[in-house]
């Protein structure tokens, strides 16, 4: 069966209504030297499934190539989820694009369950992005396929101020709410996002005579405070009350992986979340590692005391 009830009844999380999936597509994004130096194993795609199998996942998130390479092998173990879109920093200088590397029907092919795709809301290049990934979504719900947006927002001017005074609202709650709905807009069926760290994104580029997008100052009143559980709610909120699920992305990784994933997992189930997405956090150590890390955020899903705030 290929769709979203597939991921929903596997790995440790089976039957909860949550969802925690391995996602390793930075091979592309962010260079395979650079994903994968800390732990050399990876460059080998396999490596990357059995990961995801040992550490109990819903579902494995990765290119086109990686999956394909180990299909036929894989594809009946753990649901697949194929990116078929990327940003290929290889371009100089860089840009906030993401292109197609291939197409839903081949995604269906090696037998993905899912597809995911990425949008650069407020980039250059945007408004061609939601046409390319609106169209392939529909495809997949022909096929019977999930589909997951990685809905980030990309523009050097997000960043406001310099220095130590410097905010950065690629992370503010109302931006990335806002990037959120468009993504429900075009039929995602589950949204990633990054977990919010502060709010006024809309406020900030309205200052002076600039004028950006539109705010209602309620917004911040009445919708959301700055506690970390109401901004990531305000997440939610806008993927029409949680119909569509909120997965936050784990982040990339540092000194106290374990317990800043399991902070982002608690946050984001008792903002009404529907699970976690960390790749970084737990490729870029030994495999027992990340095997206790990925089940150390299950265990916050699987964990009754843990409710919605």
């Amino acid at each position: 069966m290929r769709s979203l009830q597939s991921m929903l009844g596997h790995g440790r999380l089976a039957n909860t209504g949550y969802l925690s999936i391995l996602p390793v597509d930075q091979g592309i994004e962010h260079s395979a030297g650079a994903s994968f130096a800390k732990n050399p194993i990876y460059f080998d795609g396999e490596n990357i499934v059995k990961l995801a199998i040992e550490g109990g996942c819903n579902a494995v998130a990765s290119t086109f190539g990686v999956l394909s390479s180990v299909s036929r092998k894989y594809a009946h173990r753990i649901p697949f989820m194929v990116k078929i879109n990327h940003n290929e920093l290889m371009t100089y200088p860089n840009k906030f694009d993401q292109i197609m590397f291939g197409s839903v029907r081949d995604a269906w092919n090696l037998g993905a369950c899912a597809v995911g795709a990425t949008i650069y809301f407020g980039s250059d290049n945007s408004t061609r992005q939601i046409v390319e990934v609106a169209r392939a979504f529909d495809e997949a719900h022909e096929l019977g396929m999930a589909t997951v947006l990685w809905c980030y927002i990309r523009n050097n001017a997000f960043k406001v101020g310099s220095g130590a005074s410097q905010k950065d609202f690629h992370v503010s709650a109302d931006l990335t709410g806002q990037a959120n709905h468009l993504g429900v807009t075009i039929k995602a069926d589950i949204i990633k996002q990054k977990l919010p760290e502060l709010n006024g994104g809309f406020e900030a580029l309205n200052s002076g005579d600039s004028s950006y997008g539109k705010l209602d100052k309620r917004m911040y009143t009445d919708l959301s405070t700055d506690h970390p559980i109401d901004l990531c709610r305000y997440q939610v909120l806008n993927c029409y009350c949680g119909r569509a699920g909120l997965i936050n992305s784990g982040g990339a990784s540092g000194s106290n992986d374990l317990t800043e994933a399991v902070k982002t997992a608690v946050i984001n189930k008792r903002a009404g979340g529907m699970g976690l997405i960390s790749g970084r956090k737990a490729f870029q150590k030994p495999m027992a590692d990340g095997v206790k890390l990925l089940n150390a955020v299950q265990d916050v899903y699987l964990c009754a005391g843990v409710t919605v705030a």
